[in-house]
């Protein structure tokens, strides 16, 4: 029996890497552009997860190669903390001014989401001279060990890999349809405070404003302002992780602005930068400058390829209308999977659209407490022959999420989604 092109590549994969980076599909990309990829065999597919969340502008998309082009012609490296260069500085401006709030801001930049996190928790120590952080369960903060201390999810992010640093707590995440209130929340900030670290102990509350591996639940604004208010009255330092959520992903810039906040700090990766690796900090001057000189930094962190990526990445976004894009393109995603829950009442318990952050939760006989993790596998693994790459997550794994680029065009929308539909109905008879 003759082995494919993919098949080949896989078998040279798995003996080469190890199994604990697993791959969700075997089509090996040779090319993409846009909302489409195109595997070592030459098929194509339409990409409805954008490398998680990353190619809010597509794939290659043109300015932002272009300005890859002419960065690396010039130098590709010198260590920002040697020889820094005017673009981290110029990216710096434009972030400082583009997060929510009138207070001065100052930012540094590394490479990855978890280092964005590790960072912030360490600046948020350094101020407050404090040990202790408080996240939320379904939370996902990077894979790290203080991150994944942080992530209120077990598997498969942090079986295995204990013990885990101290001082890091939980408090249940609001999720409607699962009977956890805002009231719930709160009373575990509180039973926190009162059964295992007092408030004046706490560095930091981190909370993402849209959870995202847990399942594209948002946080309630009541929650986030509670949250604001709290962290006034106890000298908390309030970071909001924004490394999936940003960058236009649901129809805001920042997702939290819809709150009315000022995040004390906040964590930003995945869409800045077109698929370089750079993420960054960015928070109120006061509190960023609180680690000494050389306290912060990291070889590749602010890489003048990736900071020049991320400037056009600012430039596309502005330039092509792209937050509006997403509310646009979430009304279309929520028009065709209404069909699908209409078509199919009971396996659709409830749909979560944030802009371009779209997520259908899938459970048995339509009750949400019964979640239907074998259906969500089933459609992950028929993907790739449907020309389709999807992305699953949740709390239970049961949440098809569909992450596509803010620049996909409404044709691309629709025949991806007839895609979806057909391989739905091949599964379900």
């Amino acid at each position: 029996m003759s082995v494919s092109k993919n098949q080949q590549i896989q078998q040279r994969k798995d003996a080469a890497i190890a199994r604990g980076m697993g791959n969700l599909y075997s089509a090996f990309v040779t090319k993409a552009k846009n909302a489409e990829l195109w595997d070592a065999e030459g098929n194509r597919y339409i990409d409805f997860g954008t490398g998680i969340a990353v190619c809010n502008t597509g794939h290659s998309h043109p300015k932002i190669v272009a300005a890859v082009q002419k960065q690396v012609k010039n130098f590709s490296h010198t260590c920002f903390m040697v020889n820094p260069y005017e673009q981290g500085v110029e990216l710096a401006e434009k972030l400082n001014a583009l997060m929510p709030g009138d207070t001065p801001k100052k930012s540094i930049f590394v490479s990855t989401g978890a280092e964005a996190v590790e960072n912030a928790v360490k600046i948020a120590r350094a101020h407050t001279g404090r040990r202790g952080t408080i996240a939320f369960t379904g939370g996902f903060h990077g894979r790290t060990s203080l991150t994944m201390a942080l992530t209120g999810k077990t598997a498969p992010y942090k079986h295995l890999f204990g013990p885990f640093p101290g001082d890091i707590y939980h408090a249940p995440f609001p999720m409607a349809i699962h009977g956890v209130s805002v009231e719930d929340s709160i009373h575990g900030i509180q039973t926190i405070f009162k059964t295992a670290i007092e408030a004046r102990d706490v560095a930091a509350i981190i909370i993402e404003p849209v959870q995202g591996e847990g399942g594209f639940y948002a946080a309630p604004v009541e929650l986030l302002q509670y949250l604001r208010e709290l962290c006034d009255k106890e000298g908390i330092v309030l970071i909001i992780d924004e490394v999936q959520s940003g960058f236009g992903r649901t129809g805001t810039f920042f997702n939290s602005e819809r709150a009315g906040i000022e995040a004390d700090i906040m964590t930003m990766a995945k869409g800045i930068a077109g698929g370089y690796p750079l993420s960054a900090v960015v928070g109120k001057a006061d509190i960023m400058d609180a680690p000494l000189p050389g306290g912060l930094g990291g070889t590749y962190g602010g890489s003048p390829v990736a900071c020049a990526a991320a400037l056009a990445v600012l430039d596309v976004i502005e330039e092509e209308k792209l937050v509006q894009r997403a509310n646009e393109i979430g009304a279309q995603f929520e028009q065709r999977i209404q069909a699908v829950a209409k078509t199919y009442p009971s396996i659709v318990s409830d749909i979560r659209i944030h802009g371009a952050m779209i997520a259908m939760e899938l459970v048995h006989d339509g009750d949400a407490h019964k979640p239907n993790t074998e259906l969500t596998q089933k459609i992950i693994a028929g993907a790739q022959e449907a020309g389709l790459i999807l992305l699953s997550c949740g709390y239970y794994a049961n949440v098809i999420r569909f992450l596509p680029a803010l620049t996909i065009t409404d044709e691309l929308i629709a025949e991806g989604f007839d895609k979806f539909d057909s391989m739905l109905a091949k599964l379900l008879g």
